[in-house]
């Protein structure tokens, strides 16, 4: 068998990686979106690399958009095949998957308004809602730990992943010309103290891993808890200065932490008295998916549920569905929070808030997850005092502040421990993907150290023979 890296190789998004088996069954796994990649990132969606009437299966790890953003388009150009994934990751793919055509949509016709007065070529959506429709048709349902016969020859098991709520670990065990091979894809790992969800599950011997690479050569130790974090900046913008704090957030996952940690300040007595506004209907959609998935919950958040029957609510939270109310926000100059999608501020509604409170200096955009260097919140991240939003440039006037701890991909601690279940010197190869390519080369160096003695890190649609 051999598999081809079509996305996520030596950068953070994008992931597809296509499995061809010797009798030419083709399974993909992820059919994710590029996001953040500067000018490269039409041309890097529009062109998968393979045939997609070809491929025969997809396994989706989890919902998020860089993961699952593209299945729409991958129907559309031909592919008729079942895709597998957890109960939970179908709930949020399906509202992601269409609110991403909404998005597009959108942003493509108001992007649109503008190069046509620059005579540029106008940008079209790379699917619609009716193509979402189409690929929902395709899912079907596997559960953690169940042991499911994708063909005779190739069996899917499923393991908690705990990086967002429904995420896996794909465990394919595979006969080929009577020898077993067992290949693990860990999507992406979530933390072992994770806020509000239980930890990465251990998993069987594998012969060979994909193994996320997001945060390699980091640690997620800031020195306040996240609470004290957001009670500081709050109280900072919004009491003593009279700003905005603008915070793009995913709206699976980081969104939900967000509104967890806000409501514990409450239940201290200490959340600072403005308003919170969460800006983005998915999100709402999201948070009620995780709502209906409380067997997700880790030991801390069972807790606070004995005392609190609802652990993303508290007072003054409002969440805002209409664009027009969205738009009062940006002309209503009191003190607030707004929490508003995407996590990158690359799409949405939050590029229209950044926008709008970038050059105040009473405003702080707070940055909670990680972002991709060539995008919006990448930009800001990395001090740029000037930026493009929507074809226009803005001097960075507001506070950019970040909290890296926020992440809901695991550390190279957290990576060590997920791969810590495995027999070194069974595992034949490592694949390293998911990653900025500076990242991985530390990364791998640490794990040679655990005695894991190959590991590669391939680039983009380069193919590799198991």
């Amino acid at each position: 068998m051999k598999i081809t890296f079509h996305g996520a190789a030596r950068n953070v998004t994008g992931s597809k990686h296509l499995l061809e088996l010797a009798d030419g069954t083709q399974i993909l796994l992820d059919c994710g979106m590029f996001q953040g990649m500067g000018e490269e990132t039409e041309e890097l969606n529009e062109y998968f690399g393979f045939d997609p009437k070809k491929v025969d299966y997809l396994i989706l790890s989890h919902a998020h958009i860089d993961h699952c953003g593209l299945i729409p388009r991958l129907v559309a150009e031909g592919f008729e095949g079942s895709i597998f994934c957890t109960s939970a990751t179908m709930d949020l793919a399906r509202i992601l998957m269409m609110d991403s055509a909404r998005i597009q949509e959108q942003d493509s016709a108001y992007s649109n308004k503008h190069r046509q007065r620059k005579n540029l070529k106008e940008l079209s959506a790379l699917y619609i809602e009716e193509n979402v429709i189409e690929a929902l048709h395709l899912f079907k349902i596997v559960e953690y730990g169940e042991e499911f016969e994708i063909t005779p020859r190739v069996k899917l098991k499923f393991t908690d992943a705990g990086h967002i709520i429904g995420s896996a670990a794909v465990h394919l065990n595979i006969l080929e010309e009577g020898k077993f091979t067992n290949l693990t894809f860990s999507g992406d790992v979530g933390r072992y103290n994770d806020l509000l969800l239980n930890p990465p599950q251990p998993f069987e011997q594998a012969d060979y891993i994909i193994l996320e690479s997001t945060y390699g050569d980091s640690l997620h130790k800031d020195l306040d808890p996240i609470e004290n974090q957001l009670k500081e900046i709050i109280e900072e913008t919004c009491l003593v200065k009279g700003g905005k704090v603008i915070i793009p957030a995913f709206s699976v996952g980081r969104t939900q932490e967000l509104l967890y940690a806000l409501n514990a300040l409450e239940l201290k007595g200490i959340l600072p008295d403005v308003p919170y506004y969460v800006d983005s209907p998915l999100s709402n959609k999201a948070t009620q998916v995780l709502l209906e998935h409380p067997e997700v919950y880790n030991n801390g958040v069972q807790k606070v549920l004995e005392v609190d029957l609802n652990p993303f609510a508290f007072k003054g939270l409002k969440f805002i569905e209409l664009v027009a109310e969205s738009k009062v926000l940006n002309n209503d100059p009191r003190p607030c929070v707004i929490i508003s999608a995407s996590g990158m501020a690359e799409a949405g509604r939050v590029k229209h808030h950044i926008k709008n409170s970038i050059s105040n200096h009473k405003n702080t955009i707070l940055m909670v997850g990680y972002c991709e260097p060539k995008s919006l919140g990448g930009r800001l991240i990395n001090g740029d005092k000037f930026v493009s939003i929507f074809g226009e440039e803005y001097q960075v006037m507001a506070d950019v502040k970040v909290i890296k701890s926020m992440s809901a991909h695991g550390d190279y601690e957290d990576l060590l421990h997920f791969l810590s279940c495995q027999d070194p010197k069974e595992v034949k190869k490592i694949f390293l993907v998911h990653g900025e390519y500076k990242v991985q080369q530390n990364f791998s160096e640490r794990i040679k150290t655990y005695n894991f003695k190959e590991v590669e890190i391939p680039e983009q649609h380069e193919t590799v023979e198991l």
